[in-house]
């Protein structure tokens, strides 16, 4: 809810499937520290602590009146990440996106809707095809967007995602500086731990912006 009140747009977060069957949003995917770690696909929703809520109890909480990056950790889950928000707010899947590292994984959730937004999150060096290629087997395979690191994106890059229909992400953006060359690259959104720093480089983007048009 902080970062919805400071002027965030768009939440993110990591979500896996307990063993009964919960969407559940963490992080690391693991209760108690190695070795006597347990994963959560082992267990109960029941058993969980309580800092680790289910997405159902999110929603709950915080509403659905933004968008919502969900890190798909175990694609088993996406099946009941789209059931869920369509149960608590079927307007929630077109502001749903869901992110995972394998494009191929992510293309077989375009069966269970066509509102979620799929998106393809991976690195620049992983993308042993050529970004060219890459981008045509997203679009014949109804992925909707490409989110890498910052480090991974150029201004050319962001063009060429856009003339294939696509959509343009950058993750970890933690430095002003950062988030200022990529909102000058006109990516499509970004990713930061700092609702501040965000809220500061968008409102300097649309200061330039505006000062050009006059």
């Amino acid at each position: 809810m902080l970062a919805l009140d400071m002027g965030a747009t768009a939440l993110e977060s990591d979500v896996w499937i307990t063993a009964d069957g919960h969407v559940v949003m963490d992080h690391d995917g693991v209760v108690g520290s190695w070795p006597k770690s347990t994963k959560l696909g082992e267990m109960n929703k029941s058993d969980l602590p309580a800092h680790i809520p289910s997405l159902a109890e999110f929603y709950q909480e915080c509403g659905t009146n933004f968008q919502l990056s969900l890190d798909v950790k175990d694609p088993n889950a996406a099946a009941a990440v789209v059931d869920v928000s369509r149960e608590h707010d079927a307007s929630m899947l077109e502001r749903l996106w869901l992110c995972h590292p394998r494009w191929q994984i992510v293309a077989q959730w375009r069966g269970y809707s066509d509102q979620v937004i799929l998106v393809d999150s991976t690195r620049i060096s992983r993308i042993e095809e050529g970004l060219v290629e890459r981008l045509a087997l997203l679009t014949q395979a109804g992925i909707n967007a490409l989110n890498m690191h910052h480090k991974d994106w150029t201004t050319s890059d962001v063009e060429l995602v856009r003339s294939h229909g696509l959509r343009a992400m950058a993750w970890d953006l933690q430095r002003p500086s950062d988030l200022k060359r990529l909102l000058g690259m006109n990516v499509d959104a970004v990713f930061s731990d700092h609702v501040d720093r965000m809220q500061h480089a968008i409102a300097e983007r649309i200061a330039h912006l505006g000062s050009q048009q006059n």
